[in-house]
């Protein structure tokens, strides 16, 4: 048992399987004392229990975390069996996979709610509780780690409302991180490439294990190690990045940020824009195509 994370507490959401469980077990023989939620109670007591059996600390909790109410009872069931709560980990997820001519509104709604309102929800109790912990003069040294993906960072043909999620979260990061650092947390993003229920489906010939055992790159606990670092306290200077992670490659993105001006002086009148956009694009770097286009 290593003691890199010793006695942190920690939630992780959809840690029943896939990157959510590696980040899970690799928590657990860190020292952490891991919430394991899961809407599927046996995949989350599975978790638990191999967690448990290693000499870790755990507990299951199915609670929703698209309902506020009810992700306030997962955050205050960490506190009541641990005493403290130090990070949350937003991994659960969904995909309802459409062209955006073929996207129905309910399409949109599923998946929205469960990337976006889900990270919102548990991470809001959260940091109300590590705020209130502030201004009674307790030291905070707090996590939020958040989940994007490539599809969030560059776009992704047939995944409209999951891009839109994943950017979404990408922003709500940025902010987390600008606004809670005073008390004492800091807020980051992943953007993990993994063999999970998700991408194995799509992509099951693609991410299959190597049957001639070389290095398997899609395995979810590749990128356990960044979030393991992450949770503890030694990454304190670390906020507002998104880390890319995939096999044994890690990046930092870099997200938008003002490139090329062409500044008038004055109005631009409508003949003039063409002219000027032109000359823009022609100084801009060029976007990383959308995938799948």
């Amino acid at each position: 048992m290593s003691a890199f994370c010793k006695d942190r507490t920690v939630i992780i959401t959809g840690a029943g399987g896939g990157l959510g469980r590696s980040y899970a077990l690799a928590l657990g023989t860190e020292g952490a004392n891991v919430i394991v939620n899961d809407i599927n109670p046996i995949t989350a007591e599975k978790t638990v229990y191999d967690i448990i059996s290693s000499g870790g600390n755990a507990i299951a909790n199915t609670d929703d975390i698209t309902c506020y109410d009810a992700s306030f009872d997962i955050v205050n069931s960490a506190i009541k069996e641990f005493g403290n709560l130090h990070a949350v980990i937003n991994n659960a997820g969904n995909n309802r996979d459409r062209m955006f001519t073929s996207l129905s509104e309910d399409d949109w709604d599923q998946v929205i709610r469960v990337h976006l309102k889900g990270h919102f929800c548990i991470s809001s109790h959260a940091a109300k509780y590590w705020r209130q912990q502030s201004k009674e003069g307790k030291s905070v040294n707090a996590r939020i780690i958040n989940t994007s993906s490539g599809a969030g960072l560059q776009g992704s043909v047939g995944q409209t409302n999951y891009s839109a999620a994943k950017g979404g979260i990408l922003s709500l990061t940025l902010n987390q991180s600008a606004e809670l650092k005073r008390y004492g947390i800091t807020a980051n993003a992943v953007a993990p490439q993994g063999r999970t229920g998700m991408t194995e489906e799509v992509f099951a010939d693609m991410m299959k294990i190597p049957e001639d055992g070389s290095f398997d790159k899609f395995d979810p606990a590749n990128v356990a190690p960044l979030i393991c670092f992450l949770v503890s306290e030694k990454s304190s200077h670390i906020s507002g990045i998104c880390f890319e992670s995939f096999g044994g490659k890690l990046s930092i993105a870099e997200g938008w940020k003002t490139g090329p001006i062409k500044d008038k002086g004055a109005r631009y009148k409508v003949h003039e824009i063409g002219e000027v956009i032109s000359e823009l694009v022609a100084i801009t770097p060029a976007a990383q195509k959308v995938y799948g286009s």
